[in-house]
């Protein structure tokens, strides 16, 4: 006689693993894949953000519990093996555009972040957020993408020296000869060989590689592997409500809004395709997906970090054989391990980093192969959107001037009706905020 396995029988019916035809072994495996590909997060993260003097430790912790409560939450209520962390590109536009541009403290940006995710949690009971994501031209949202992914490099480029400030050109080449140029090269050739023999971390592989040879250089302090977790205290509730009653600021709060509606969205419908889950063209079971995202946006912001969101490293998971919400909850523990690797985290330099950064770049603006360019009145508006983000370095400018110039140039080419509502009402939101308040 057979004895009963309590544990499998509670995994069997919490993820449904033979309805899904999967097995244990099989979404641990693709759980560790999932998170190989996507923990540099929790090393490039602190960095950025810490740029606005938010404490580094806190944003590590911060980081680790954001992404581990949106895949518990992701894993055991909705039952999909999508990994959830702060989003890279959200956190370039908090740091780079809303803090250190704008000069809006740290804890305001915060409360913009919780605040867009409390709108996240309302809207994602109804069917607002699919009206909206389907009213946004196909253009647009192509050309949102790859703007970041530009902006990303930009700021990859900075951060390694290899883009400096020109007085008679604004920027200029930096010193190729520079031992840190040279390195955050390294490992950026070291990223895109791994990741084209299909290398697992290939990521993550390249920042800790170059962490270790920059320390035997002498250019940077090894402060070690494992440590005590640093204290939540500094980040932990830190929101200032207060300072978001102003057109700018509205601005801010819509921005975060609608760039992880696009994100989002686009990764759950992405990889969902790619494990076999749609039905009929739909993704079941969407309001529970969706409530642990924008959930995770409100846990992130109240923990001390930007927002949280689907990650299309996910893919990588369901490649490994990932089918259920057991994938997302080994993640979760993955990055609750992490807890006690901030002195490594720590000691990872900024030109390390900056690969991963002009990496993720490149995977961004991949999107812009899907705009109709022949088409002048939709190749103009995504154009300007693309370039405006960082040429302005500001996500929220590009964004604006994509929604304006099409708008206005589906008027006076006689198109204006083939525009969707709620193109024309976010359209000229902006031109009133720029009309009344500037850039």
């Amino acid at each position: 006689m057979t004895t009963p396995n309590p544990s499998a029988s509670l995994l069997e019916r919490l993820f449904k693993l033979s309805e899904n035809k999967t097995n244990f072994r099989t979404e641990v495996l693709a759980g560790v894949t999932t998170f190989l590909t996507m923990c540099y997060i929790i090393i490039v993260n602190p960095l950025i953000l810490s740029e606005t003097g938010m404490d580094h430790g806190a944003v590590f912790v911060a980081t680790c519990l954001a992404a581990a409560i949106g895949c518990l939450v992701m894993g055991l209520i909705a039952n999909y093996p999508i990994a959830l962390a702060p989003g890279m590109g959200l956190n370039a536009y908090f740091t780079y555009s809303v803090c250190l541009g704008m000069g809006v403290p740290w804890q305001t940006a915060l409360a913009a972040v919780f605040l867009s995710g409390i709108v996240f949690l309302a809207i994602s009971f109804f069917k607002i957020r699919e009206a909206i994501v389907n009213a946004i031209p196909m253009s647009l949202k192509f050309a949102i993408g790859g703007g970041i992914g530009l902006f990303l490099a930009l700021i990859a480029l900075k951060n390694a020296g290899i883009i400096v400030a020109n007085q008679a050109t604004l920027v200029g080449l930096g010193d190729l000869k520079s031992p840190t140029v040279l390195l955050a090269f390294l490992g950026f050739l070291i990223i895109v060989v791994l990741h084209q023999f299909k290398v697992r971390g290939a990521i993550i592989i390249s920042i800790l590689a170059i962490t270790a040879i920059s320390t035997l250089m002498g250019l940077n302090q090894f402060k070690g592997v494992v440590g005590a977790i640093p204290s939540l205290a500094p980040t932990f509730l830190q929101m200032d409500f207060e300072g978001l009653f102003t057109a700018t600021m509205v601005g801010v709060i819509f921005v975060f809004f609608l760039v992880d509606l696009f994100d989002s969205t686009g990764t759950l419908v992405g990889v969902s395709h790619r494990a076999g889950l749609l039905q009929d063209g739909k993704l079941p079971r969407l309001k529970k997906a969706l409530f642990a995202d924008s959930t995770a946006i409100v846990a992130g912001a109240a923990l001390g970090t930007s927002s949280t969101t689907p990650y299309i490293e996910s893919a990588s998971g369901v490649a490994a054989g990932g089918r259920t919400g057991l994938t997302a909850v080994v993640v979760a523990a993955l990055f609750i391990a992490c807890l006690f690797l901030s002195p490594l985290a720590q000691s990872v330099p900024g030109f390390a980093t900056a690969p991963a950064l002009l990496f993720v770049g490149v995977l961004m603006i991949h999107g812009i192969t899907n705009i109709d360019w022949d088409d002048i009145t939709e190749a103009v508006p995504a154009f300007l959107t693309i370039v405006f983000m960082p040429f302005t370095y500001s996500i929220a400018d590009g964004i604006a001037m994509g929604f304006i110039s099409y708008a206005l140039i589906k008027l006076l080419t006689g198109k204006a009706k083939s525009v969707p509502y709620m193109v024309w009402i976010i359209a000229v939101l902006w031109a009133f905020k720029f009309a009344a308040f500037g850039g």
